[in-house]
């Protein structure tokens, strides 16, 4: 997916340092090796309060961060995004809602186990990642096996991922790779708009699908006891 430049980037990221958390970047680092770089970020010199930690892994411009450490404010939140451009945006809409409770990692995901304290997060949210439709890209799906063991990791024992998307295909591959790699599922959906679900916090990408008529599809995975 091609992003659009973003003007005064440099100048932007810079007036949003304070919602960026900073971290040691490795060089050379081996992902099939990352316990030998574990190297957790001390949260508490990130956030005000301890409170329990949530992800949204593939944040956008964080119209789901923002609203949720909203209606959470007993909750800290992480936005993890890759795109300069998109992760600027993001850091802006919490700089102007003056949210303390919301930060963003500028990362990929694969190397969360090395940054994020295992066992540490109780929520991870998967809103509309990227599907990657064809089967040689498979490995680059958030709900792979792969990203799967990483999520693992990082969750407490009652933790729970939650995942939302417009693809039925993708959304079949999600449910059968969670019940595959020791998840059970809940709250599964093929129409969210029209279930009754009530506590929904509508996305960007969200609210471009669902104004065309488009099936939000929605599921909870929590780990096998």
């Amino acid at each position: 997916m091609r992003f659009r430049k973003i003007k005064n980037l440099e100048k932007r990221r810079e007036s949003c340092t304070d919602y960026r958390i900073p971290y040691k970047k490795i060089e050379d680092l081996d992902l099939k090796n990352l316990e030998k770089n574990y190297s957790p970020i001390d949260l508490s010199t990130v956030f005000s309060k301890e409170q329990p930690l949530v992800l949204e892994i593939g944040c956008g411009k964080g119209q789901f961060a923002a609203e949720y450490a909203k209606r959470h404010p007993d909750k800290n939140i992480i936005g993890v995004e890759c795109v300069p451009g998109v992760l600027v945006k993001a850091c802006e809409k919490v700089r102007d809602a003056e949210l303390d409770n919301v930060r963003f990692l500028e990362m990929k995901a694969e190397y969360l186990p090395v940054f994020i304290e295992k066992n540490s997060v109780c929520e991870i949210y998967l809103n509309f990642s990227t599907p990657f439709p064809k089967y040689k890209k498979e490995k680059h799906r958030l709900t792979s096996p792969d990203f799967l063991k990483i999520y693992k990791q990082l969750l407490k024992n009652d933790g729970f991922i939650a995942q939302k998307t417009d693809n039925e295909p993708f959304f079949d591959y999600s449910a059968e790779s969670f019940t595959a790699n020791g998840f059970e599922l809940s709250e599964v959906s093929r129409d969210l708009h029209n279930s009754g679900f009530k506590d929904n916090i509508v996305t960007e990408y969200e609210e471009k699908f669902a104004s065309q008529g488009l099936p939000i599809y929605r599921l909870v995975a929590k780990l096998k006891k």
